[in-house]
Parts: structure tokens; C-alpha cells; sequence
């Protein structure tokens, strides 16, 4: 019997920005139309606080920085359409920065200094982070107008002692839990520089930017990480106009504004990722498997979430799976969750896992949205399918080949046709599409390339992941640092 292959093109989303026009270049669309909650009018931020908490040349080169960006940056990027020149941030946002001394934070030299000369690293790790705390806790306490966004500002000394350390919290039994995520397939592994998925070295290792964004957490204000590696301009950190536009769209993020949303097609619809995250509790400091949603609105108004703790064993691996009632009450979390944000109810629910839904979760998740018209449980597996062109580029981003009308496999990254180029090192792997019902297949495909342009923390097109499952990773990492009280969650925190 001969096997029949169905190609699609899935073209690439369109983005709404404030004035009049669309387009599915972040970049250009900023330029030409300013950020989308232009059209709030006086209900937007016009002015952005920004506070700065290091060590006083630290925070020198960062305030150097801002001031940098407020001007218009040449890209010395070959491909200018690609990497085009930055306007300068009130040209690009239409709003502007400000700084002020009461909203520093001067870290003494020398007392940091005395304390990444101790020997252990755990210790360096605690301490340092308990400098930054106080900073934060300081600003906190203003009882005038706080900043919107505070730059934690990390020297290179505090990089190399704190960066990454050994979790001591990890027992013997844990370690071969650990052990289990390694053995198994991550999504998107070929050809991503960041699995998106747990791995073994976040439970081996406490990691100093999550813990500090955890830390940032309890006082209510968002951070930005800044490093040498954004402040100075040299031969190994990447082109000054890039890492302008990068960190410029995710402090206006962070600030409250809202960059771009995609072109409203359909009925409202929440889009939400499911992963899993280790997590030690705080009674018995036993470790278990801790259930995440990552939410957005079709107006992109995205918020984490923590579902259930589940008892893990090293035989499940990544293979963890949540009881009926523990899905049902997730899908009334995230449910509640956006009522509370949006003021309605959605029509539609689209949730991705990156396994399968087993009987027990859809049965769960199924009667907790029971009110909702369309109900989409979508399972985005890895996959070892290839596809081959000829000539010298691998498959579009956005081909969708349906095998005899049954598998569906979706490239998520590939040649890129306004690019004239495939931006990645390998090559590129699709997701294998899948769920339970019934899909309007090229409807499905088209969301999650809809999605990967939803990334508020970065100016580039090339990406692959959609957004529901792209900071799974990282969004985990927080709330493992955070430790099992409930933590914020608006998604301004875990950026």
C-alpha cells in the first residue's frame, strides 16, 4: 500500500500593533506602529521607573546602558533585515525611561567581596542572594512612587562563584530520579539552544537567576538580570542593536506595557501549556512532582499557575500523569484564574502537554471546563520523523506533512523564506501533533506557530516553541525556589 504525504504551508501569524496596519515582524511592526497598548490611550504607561540594586560600578554600566539605548543604535549585522537598527527606545515604545537615586540599591564592595571569598559555595550562594533580598526589600519599603522594573545587576565575580550551585537539599534517592529525565527524549531537543523540559541538573543544582527572580517575587516588583554580557559592547557578546531590541521589549514587558498581540481570528481562546517541575516541600522536604499551567488570553495577557504535588517515583521519568480529580481541579484554577484576569469566560481552551493525556486527565480537565464550548487537549510529542527537500535548505518553519490522513507532524523551526536562510545549526525536527478528538489539524498547527511569536523577551522571529510550553523550564525553576506557598502569578515575574 503506498503511503500518502499531504503538505501544508502554515503561513506565519500576523501581529497587531497600536497604529493603523499588520505585520509578522515584531521589529518592523514596533517601528512602524508603536506598542499595542498605544490604543489604551492615557490608561498605558508613558513613563517607565526603573530601579538598580549591585555594586556601585555595576550599577554604572547599567545605568550607562539605558542611557545607551535611548539613542538610535546601528546594527553591524551583515543581514539588516534580519538585524535591523534600533530607533532608540522612546522612539520604538513611544514612552520613557527614568531613573532616580531613591530607587537604588548600593551594594557594598567589600562586604560582597567578603563573602565570595568563602569557600563553600552554598554559602556564597545563600549570602549573595540575601545581599540582593535586602535590596529588593529596601526599594520595596518606598513609600512613594516605586520603580516598575529593578536591574539586579550581577559583576562577573558573582557570576563565577554563584551562578550554579550543588542543592544540598538533594538525597540519594533523588539523585536517581534526577538520573531518570536524562535518559529520556526532551521536546525540541535537536536544535534549541535550551531544552524547554526539566533536566537533571535542576534538581542536582540550585541556579542563582531563579532563585533571585523567587526572591524578586515577595516584594511585588519584576527584575531584569542585567550582566557585562548586556552592558558592554565586545567581540563575544552579540551586536549592540540586538541585545537592545531583546532587552527593550522585555523591560516594557516587565514594566506593564504590552508589546504586540496577535490578529484576533475566531472565537476568545485560552491557550495554555501543562508541565511537570520538581519541588521539595517544606514540611517533610520530600521531593515531588509539582504541576504547572502556563495561561495566555488571545490579547496575550499571560499568568503561571501551580496545580497539584504528585508523588514521583525514578521508573516515571517524564512520564507523570495527574489523577482525575487533580485535572479537574487544575482546569478550574486556570479557569477562575482567567476569569479574574479578563473579566470573562473563554470560548475556546486549547491545553498543550508535551505528553500524553491518559484517561484520568481528560476525564478531569474535560468536567472542570464542561462550561466551555470547545475544548482542545493537544499532545505536541517529540518525534525522530525527518522530511527531506531538495536544493540546499531543509523544510520551511510552518510545513505541516500529514501522513495517511492520520500522523501530523509540524515544523516548528526551519527555512525561513523572509530570511532567505534556515537559522539553526541542525537539522530541524518537527512536532508529532495529537489529541483525543477529533482537530481542525491546519487550525491546531497554525496556534502553535502563532504562539512561538508570542515571546515578550525577545525581538527574534526564529524561535520555535509556543509560548504555552516555552518558559516551562525556567517558569518551574522559579516556583521550585519559591518554594510550595502559592506563588504570583502574573508571568511579568517569571521572565
Amino acid at each position: 500500500m503506498a503511503t500518502k504525504i499531504e503538505i501544508t504551508q502554515i503561513p506565519d501569524p500576523t501581529l497587531e500593533f497600536g497604529g493603523v496596519g499588520e505585520f509578522m515582524d515584531p521589529k518592523e511592526g514596533l517601528k512602524q506602529g508603536g506598542p499595542f497598548d498605544l490604543r489604551f490611550g492615557t490608561a498605558r504607561k508613558s513613563v517607565i521607573h526603573v530601579g538598580f540594586i549591585g555594586d556601585e560600578v555595576m550599577i554604572e554600566k547599567a545605568m550607562n546602558w539605558l542611557s545607551c539605548t535611548q539613542q538610535p543604535i546601528e546594527s553591524k549585522m551583515a543581514n539588516i533585515f534580519q538585524y535591523p537598527n534600533f530607533l532608540g527606545f522612546k522612539e520604538t515604545f513611544r514612552a520613557d525611561i527614568t531613573f532616580n537615586e531613591r530607587w537604588n540599591y548600593v551594594i557594598d564592595k567589600s562586604s560582597l567581596d567578603q563573602i565570595l571569598s568563602q569557600r563553600k559555595e552554598t554559602e556564597v550562594f545563600k549570602n549573595t542572594l540575601a545581599l540582593y533580598s535586602n535590596g529588593l526589600n529596601h526599594i520595596s519599603k518606598i513609600d512613594t512612587v516605586k520603580p516598575d522594573v529593578i536591574f539586579c545587576c550581577l559583576s562577573n565575580e558573582v557570576i563565577d562563584r554563584c551562578w550554579s550551585v550543588t542543592n544540598e537539599k538533594v538525597k540519594i534517592e533523588d539523585r536517581k530520579k534526577a538520573k531518570a529525565l536524562s535518559n529520556q527524549l526532551p521536546l525540541f531537543a535537536d536544535f534549541e539552544k535550551e531544552p524547554i523540559e526539566e533536566q537533571e541538573e535542576d534538581i542536582l543544582n540550585r541556579d542563582f537567576r531563579r532563585a533571585l527572580k523567587a526572591t524578586a517575587m515577595r516584594f511585588g516588583i519584576p527584575i531584569q538580570i542585567g550582566t557585562d554580557n548586556l552592558f558592554l559592547d565586545s567581540l563575544k557578546n552579540q551586536d549592540t542593536a540586538i541585545r537592545a531590541w531583546n532587552s527593550s521589549i522585555a523591560l516594557y514587558y516587565k514594566a506593564g506595557g504590552i508589546p504586540w498581540r496577535l490578529r484576533k481570528e475566531g472565537v476568545e481562546t485560552c491557550y495554555v501549556g501543562i508541565s511537570f517541575h520538581h519541588l521539595y516541600t517544606t514540611h517533610d522536604k520530600h521531593l515531588v512532582r509539582s504541576c504547572i499551567a502556563q495561561a495566555f488570553s488571545s490579547d496575550g495577557e499571560g499568568f503561571a499557575i501551580r496545580g497539584v504535588n504528585v508523588p514521583w517515583t525514578a521508573e516515571q521519568g517524564r512520564n507523570v500523569h495527574l489523577t482525575e480529580e487533580q485535572a479537574q481541579f487544575l482546569g478550574e484554577r486556570i479557569l477562575n484564574e482567567y476569569r479574574y484576569r479578563t473579566g470573562s469566560t473563554p470560548l475556546r481552551i486549547v491545553l498543550h502537554k508535551t505528553t500524553t493525556f491518559d484517561d484520568a486527565e481528560r476525564q478531569g480537565l474535560y468536567s472542570a471546563l464542561n462550561n466551555v464550548p470547545i475544548v482542545e487537549l493537544i499532545n505536541l510529542a517529540p518525534t525522530e520523523f525527518r522530511l527531506v527537500r531538495f536544493g540546499d535548505y531543509p523544510p520551511r518553519r510552518g510545513m505541516l506533512c500529514t501522513v495517511n490522513d492520520d500522523a501530523s507532524y509540524l515544523f516548528t523551526t526551519g527555512f525561513m523564506k523572509e530570511l532567505n536562510t534556515y537559522p539553526g545549526p541542525h537539522i530541524p525536527a518537527p512536532v508529532k501533533i495529537q489529541s483525543d478528538r477529533k482537530l481542525d489539524i491546519v487550525k491546531t498547527a497554525s496556534d502553535v506557530i502563532a504562539l512561538s511569536r508570542m515571546n515578550w523577551n525577545t525581538a527574534s522571529t526564529t524561535g520555535g516553541h509556543p509560548v504555552t510550553l516555552l518558559f516551562s523550564r525556567r517558569v518551574g525553576g522559579i516556583m521550585a525556589e519559591f518554594g510550595d506557598e502559592e506563588p504570583p502569578s502574573s508571568f511579568r515575574f517569571y521572565l
